[in-house]
């Protein structure tokens, strides 16, 4: 499609969106220019919407002339318990009470001495079960779309083309663009998608990422409505996946309107003008013997030093995020949450969050963003286990020591043995079995960027995450070998999805020779794992490794060998060497004990020899092998 055409196509399309946004913004403008001690008057209410048989909200009114004002609700079996306001009217807290009432629409009504405004709140039916709210686990993998940078399938919310070409600028991606390609990543193999955030970041001109949240119940008008969004979603489940939303509870984005005119004091750990800088020292917060002084700054600071760090210890505050999380995950109907800046966050607030989620959608799943090298650290933030009488509750952390242990050792910077140095620590955490191993996401260079890294390389990279123990992550274009350095040059567009790409990858014909070989050596990774249960709830053992290779076994039972009831077994080898290596191990007191069979199923067609007690296996370079064993 021409530049001219796709203006032209923007100026038509983006009219009827625009005439709404533009009526809600006169109404908003209005109240806001309404002067002091006249009628008062609401623009907005958070939630929007709520449900029956939900926890009773607490709604958080925007407007003026709202302080001291007199509140009252209509509606069957509903009361309001108390109402709070901030001191310069802007802003009154409302808390309802529902007594098992019915779905129904109330009127809620604000009364002064000036006059009297009121509004009307759907308290709505909630969703069946069925559609979706399912939980993320081993057996699954998730792949990581950044909306803005994977396909475009809605012209009437793009940008203006000015915005095309800048790294940081928002391209066109949007929720349309995810649903109209998720016959290719059903037919990949994957099985859950996490985005990036949905919230709304107007104001922002390089916030096309979703982390600088201004409006956090409004998907960004870039990405679509709140019934875009609905749609994807019933669209990933009606294909059989599970749904993933990124969720952002540490901080806002800096044009977020309460930055200047915050609802409630303390709703931020400082001002814009007065505010210490996030530290990610997170040994501070592990060490039982650390001072506060350590601890402030990564709870208290300002992340980059310019999004505002919310107060989680307010109770405000913290049922505020609460709640939101439950409201996208009932809107949406999600399957989980990825969790942004876990340990910037105080786990006195985790326990509270992740226990009332798990409350209302006991199946729901998430995982927290712990970034650290050190499985003591990350292991910390797990949930399952309490560490100064706080359990985050936290279903899982992502498995960044083994992404940093990955790098490393496929770079030659450490021996292939390190792994097992890190893995061996997994005793630290409460369920290893949920970790999310990965080796690249949107916030590192691309692996195929890294120095020294070949075609031969990734696939030893994937056949290694998709392997191991946990749920694996892909980030989108990985599968085709994707460059790309640090931020934002890791989050190039995916070609095809965009009008003007000269090719579509989403389609064969349009990848080159290298994208479809990596894309068929990912995509028959993940068949296979699929049809293993094994890698879903079995456990792994560690049976050989060197400076150069690695041997693994993944079985549902490891505490004895292969019997006639075994079920089956997968075993798992590396070499990572620049010379053909022949591997040799003694079965006995390992749980290969009693196995005879060694079939090869991916990375080679040469069987595994038996012979006299001890098992060999023959890698060229370079090369991973994998094997059902019976």
């Amino acid at each position: 499609m021409s530049y001219f055409v796709r203006t032209v196509s923007l100026a038509v399309l983006s009219a009827g969106l625009c005439l709404a946004a533009q009526a809600q913004l006169q109404t908003q403008k209005a109240c806001e220019a309404t002067p002091a001690n006249a009628t008062p008057c609401v623009y907005r209410v958070d939630p929007p919407n709520w449900w029956t048989k939900m926890p009773a909200p607490m709604l958080l009114l925007y407007g003026r002339n709202l302080k001291d004002t007199h509140i009252t609700v209509q509606g069957r079996d509903i009361s309001i318990t108390r109402t709070h306001f901030s001191a310069n009217g802007h802003y009154a807290f409302v808390w309802l009470a529902d007594q098992n009432s019915a779905p129904q629409t109330l009127q809620l009504k604000v009364s002064s001495a000036q006059g009297e405004t009121s509004f009307p709140f759907v308290l709505g039916k909630r969703k069946p079960a069925s559609d979706g709210f399912q939980g993320f686990s081993a057996a699954d993998t998730m792949y990581l779309i950044m909306t803005d940078r994977f396909a475009d399938g809605d012209l009437s919310n793009d940008p203006h083309p000015s915005q095309l070409a800048l790294p940081r600028g928002w391209h066109g991606g949007d929720f349309k663009g995810i649903q109209d390609h998720l016959n290719y990543l059903k037919q990949l193999g994957i099985t859950t998608i996490w985005i990036t955030p949905a919230y709304d970041n107007s104001g922002g001109q390089q916030d096309y990422h979703g982390y600088s949240a201004t409006d956090m119940y409004k998907p960004d008008p870039h990405f679509g409505s709140i019934e875009d969004f609905e749609n994807l979603v019933s669209a990933v489940h009606a294909d059989g996946m599970k749904f993933v939303l990124d969720t952002v509870p540490n901080h806002v984005g800096a044009a977020n309107p309460w930055a200047i005119d915050p609802p409630a004091p303390g709703w931020f750990h400082g001002t814009v003008a007065h505010h210490d800088a996030a530290k990610s020292n997170f040994e501070a917060i592990t060490d039982p013997h650390s001072d506060w002084a350590q601890r402030k700054d990564i709870t208290e600071g300002w992340f980059a030093n310019v999004l505002p760090d919310l107060n989680q210890e307010n109770p405000l505050v913290s049922q505020y995020l609460t709640q939101n999380a439950l409201w996208w995950i009932e809107t949406g109907g999600l399957d989980g949450l990825r969790i942004d800046t876990f340990p910037y966050v105080g786990r006195a607030f985790w326990q509270h969050f992740n226990g009332e989620i798990h409350q209302v959608f006991p199946r729901v799943t998430e995982v927290g963003e712990v970034f650290n090298p050190d499985p003591t650290i990350v292991s910390y933030f797990a949930g399952g286990v309490a560490h100064d009488g706080i359990d985050t509750h936290l279903y899982t952390p992502f498995d960044f020591p083994t992404y940093f242990a990955l790098r490393a050792v496929l770079t030659h910077q450490k021996p292939m043995s390190y792994l097992e140095s890190v893995w061996g620590k997994d005793w630290l955490y409460p369920h290893p079995n949920r970790l999310v191993p990965f080796f690249g996401n949107h916030d590192t260079m691309r692996f195929m960027s890294l120095p020294g890294m070949t075609v031969a390389d990734l696939k030893l990279a994937y056949g290694i995450v998709l392997t191991m123990r946990g749920m694996p992550e892909i980030y989108y274009g990985d599968e085709l070998a994707m460059k790309g350095g640090d931020d934002p040059n890791n989050r190039h567009d995916f070609p095809g999805g965009f009008p003007g790409d000269k090719r579509d990858a989403f389609k064969r014909t349009g990848r080159t020779s290298v994208e479809n070989d990596v894309h068929d050596w990912v995509a028959g990774l993940l068949h296979f794992r699929d049809a293993h249960s094994v890698f879903g709830n079995g456990g792994q053992q560690d049976i050989e490794y060197d400076s150069t290779s690695f041997v693994y076994l993944r079985a549902r039972d490891i505490s004895h060998g292969c019997t006639p009831a075994s079920h089956d077994r997968v075993l798992v080898a590396i070499n990572d060497g620049a010379k053909t290596k022949v591997i040799s191990i003694v079965p006995k007191n390992t749980a290969l004990a009693g196995c005879t069979t060694f079939m090869p199923a991916a990375g080679t067609n040469v069987p595994a020899l038996l012979r006299g007690g001890n098992l060999k296996l023959t890698l060229a370079p370079k090369q991973m092998a994998i094997y059902t064993v019976h």
